[in-house]
């Protein structure tokens, strides 16, 4: 279900993030499930019956994991031709004429 992440120029990407785009609240679930390679599914169901049983832990984890770990960085995942004008364009900067 998870597809590693892949960024053109360093390569695949290595660490921990949060990944927003799948995530329902922070991305906290979405990304231990990339990093682990879990199903989603399972972390989200692990995540609340451990909220129900250990409310004030969990919560306390959830929020420390959210303010410590970054955000997965957006990978471009088009065409090279495309990727490569607006990489030029980002380090050229914005000419208004």
């Amino acid at each position: 279900m998870s597809r590693r992440a892949w960024n053109i120029d360093n390569g695949p990407l290595r660490g921990f993030y949060r990944d927003r785009e799948n995530g329902w609240i922070f991305g906290v679930c979405a990304g231990i499930a990339d990093r682990f390679n879990f199903s989603l599914g399972a972390v989200r169901v692990i995540a609340v019956i451990s909220l129900l049983l250990f409310t004030w832990l969990t919560a306390a984890v959830y929020i420390g994991a959210t303010l410590l770990i970054r955000e997965k960085p957006l990978i471009y995942s088009g065409r090279e031709s495309e990727y490569e004008f607006w990489r030029r364009r980002r380090c050229d900067g914005w000419r208004h004429s």
